[in-house]
């Protein structure tokens, strides 16, 4: 019976894929070596669906992957990470409302030991979308159908299905006061040397100015892991930063490889949107089980959503401007090893937000540290990009993806190479911060 259910959620999964838009695809080929529902099965926990295949989970966090990626589905000045946060957070505790297996992340219903935790994972991932995205409420209702038409009536399906309602009302009324509704201020820039203005080639504002004021979900505060001041500009640390990005992040860059221009163009798009595909794969390949892939999906996203937090409370802190303005305005910052080209261009057209900290290193340095806990074993993971279709990049672990997504944006002329490192830091310091709350050692 298991095994036909797994296969059930397998085709659930293969809809999903076929409506679903996404930046990168990536497939993962692992050494493993001991499953991990096995070890489920032998806790006996099979009568109540908490030892079926994660599939569940990742086919809800498909769903809503599409919808981030749908032009408009998403609220302009409320960040996509605090999405998923919520509805991994929301599958996660009402999993483990049933399972007893681990703590929740923030509270535990109670729930009859023949509750199908599988049902209650679909149900809090069903509500938590539809509250946040009410005009999709059709196609989630669809989905929600589909996968309990795979489950057998009964007393424990019923029971699952309240855990979830229950879990998710209570998640979502919690987070309805986190401040991220709140309209974000204007950006006024400053006017001395270092300070961040609004970067060509369309000057666009910035949006989640008022981002490090949304109440975390793990974190004490937004400025908890927050780094310390860049070096100054008249340093020598600063300018070999900037002449580095001058060199290799320009659009017509000649010391720049030809490789060096595919990264750079490659890890294009919102990195915790690719780095969730990173997660995906990973699961279906190690075949994790339901519990697993629910602890899993929560400590990357709550992770990635209190990283989002922390990068723009650390970005608005210090205002320090984008290597385009360095460059242009490079004689104006009291440095004589950076000279200045007003006609400097990157290869990519720039973020509107500080520089400092990189969000591209903030959250491949959370990616990796939770991904590399649930799966120390070395994996084969091979990335492709719909950016550049045919395009394939191949690693063995995961600290060398979170590398080299951060040197990207050195080579697209987006971030010196010391905000890369100094968010990988930041990035490193929340997810550690992160896992044990969930039970992850």
């Amino acid at each position: 019976m298991k095994k036909k259910l797994s296969l059930i959620w397998a085709a659930a999964i293969g809809i999903v894929l076929v409506i679903g838009s996404v930046v990168a695809t990536l497939v993962i080929s692992p050494l493993l070596t001991a499953g991990t529902n096995s070890n489920a099965a032998a806790n006996g926990n099979a009568a109540n669906g908490s030892s079926a295949s994660g599939a569940i989970v990742i086919a809800w966090n498909k769903e809503l992957l599409h919808i981030v990626l749908t032009p408009g589905a998403q609220p302009a000045t409320v960040h996509p990470t605090r999405s998923y946060a919520i509805l991994h957070a929301a599958i996660y505790d009402a999993v483990v409302s049933i399972t007893r297996d681990a703590p929740p992340f923030l509270f535990s219903v109670n729930a009859p030991s023949t509750a199908r935790a599988d049902v209650a994972a679909a149900q809090a991932g069903h509500d938590t979308l539809v509250a946040l995205y009410p005009k999709w409420k059709a196609a989630l209702d669809q989905q929600f159908a589909s996968e309990l038409a795979a489950i057998p009536d009964g007393a424990g399906k019923q029971q699952g299905s309240q855990v979830g309602q229950a879990v998710a009302a209570r998640l979502l009324a919690i987070r309805a006061t986190d401040g991220s509704a709140a309209t974000p201020p204007p950006f006024v820039p400053g006017n001395q040397p270092g300070n961040y203005q609004l970067t060509p080639p369309k000057f666009a504002a910035p949006v989640f100015t008022n981002w490090s004021n949304v109440t975390p979900f793990v974190l004490d505060n937004a400025a908890q892991f927050r780094p310390g001041p860049p070096p100054a500009l008249t340093s020598q640390a600063y300018a070999q930063a900037i002449n580095e990005v001058k060199s290799l992040g320009q659009n017509t860059s000649t010391t720049r490889t030809p490789d060096q221009t595919v990264i750079g163009k490659f890890w294009a798009g919102p990195i915790w949107n690719t780095w969730n595909e990173i997660a995906e794969n990973a699961a279906l390949a190690h075949h994790t089980n339901l519990e697993t892939t629910a602890r899993l999906f929560a400590v990357l996203n709550l992770s990635f959503a209190d990283s989002t937090i922390a990068f723009y409370d650390a970005k608005y802190h210090y205002q320090l401007w984008r290597p385009v303005t360095a460059i242009r305005a490079a004689n104006t910052a009291g440095n004589p090893a950076v000279v200045g080209d007003p006609t400097w261009t990157p290869l990519a057209p720039t973020a509107p937000d500080p520089s400092y900290p990189s969000a591209h290193g903030v959250i491949s340095g959370a990616a990796a540290a939770v991904l590399s806990s649930f799966f120390p074993k070395k994996d084969q993971i091979r990335v492709t990009s719909d950016v550049m279709p045919g395009v394939v990049r191949t690693f063995t672990s995961y600290s060398d993806v979170a590398t080299e997504a951060g040197l990207s944006r050195i080579y697209s002329g987006q971030h010196t190479r010391i905000d890369i490192e100094v968010g990988s830091e930041l990035g490193h310091n929340v997810a550690q911060f992160v896992l044990p709350h969930l039970g992850v050692k």
